[in-house]
């Protein structure tokens, strides 16, 4: 029960901001949530090693490509937010290399982070501001937590051979193919409760590559917490573990899902 309420409670309040928030309001949301998870992998990144002011300023910098796309959506803020972030990075550690004796291993680690939040999140809020975007990303949405649920139901009822056992031991290949379909027909349970007039068959093409992107998304976050060993990104979700466990494959599934409807349009 301590982890099925707070679960249901925040899926509630996810569809709630989906369904009847506007585009602002989600983006408005979406800066403190990913403000969050980039303090989660500041933390992971660092160490413990920066200071509180240190830690504010990465959090902002790592952000800076997703703050970018509030008031211009579009490829171009969050080049523009890459570039920014990268030099001011730089500028960061110029003044600070000293002071670690691993600084090029953290400043490639602060890089990955600017992609991994800044940008792959920033499609979060691209998706958001096309047409029918709130009604995609409760289908999004949909499709990662079924593929979630699946994998793990099934790998847990039939599992036996592993997928990743360096990056994730629990994992296992009949798991993912659950996931997958699992995926898929909630892809499709949803696309018609919320979207106008669906393409099956490209809904379904892209539903695989969905699933498919939010396990990867997933195998990524284990990478990073073995890499800098931790077991959850944080604790702000209680047993639901940090921000990043909990949207890990969203953030790697919204950037394909989104130049997918840009492209098939």
């Amino acid at each position: 029960m301590k982890r099925i309420v707070p679960g249901i409670l925040l899926a509630l309040c996810w569809f709630l901001l989906l369904f009847k928030g506007s585009s602002f309001l989600f983006a408005a949301v979406m800066i403190p949530v990913a403000f969050w998870g980039a303090d989660e992998y500041v933390r992971m990144a660092g160490s413990g090693r920066f200071s509180f002011v240190q830690r504010i300023a990465l959090d902002i910098l790592v952000t800076l490509p997703l703050i970018l796309m509030v008031p211009i959506p579009g490829t171009a803020s969050l080049a523009a937010g890459v570039v920014l972030s990268f030099s001011l990075l730089a500028l960061f550690f110029f003044s600070v290399y000293a002071t670690f004796a691993d600084s090029y291993e953290l400043f490639c680690r602060l890089v990955f982070g600017v992609v991994y939040i800044g940008v792959l999140g920033g499609h979060l809020i691209a998706l958001r501001f096309l047409p029918e975007g709130g009604s995609w990303l409760i289908v999004l949405t949909a499709i990662t937590a079924g593929s979630d649920s699946g994998a793990y139901y099934i790998g847990r009822a039939f599992g036996k051979n592993k997928l990743c056992p360096g990056i994730s031991p629990n994992k296992t290949r009949e798991g993912a193919f659950g996931g997958l379909v699992t995926g898929m027909v909630t892809a499709v349970i949803f696309a018609r409760i919320f979207l106008v007039s669906p393409n099956w068959a490209s809904l379904v093409f892209a539903a695989v590559i969905l699933v498919g992107a939010g396990i990867a998304g997933d195998l990524t976050e284990s990478i990073v917490k073995r890499g800098t060993g931790v077991k959850d990104s944080g604790h702000c979700l209680g047993d639901h573990g940090g921000i990043l466990d909990r949207i890990d494959s969203l953030i790697f599934a919204a950037p394909v899902l989104y130049y997918f409807l840009i492209l098939t349009r």
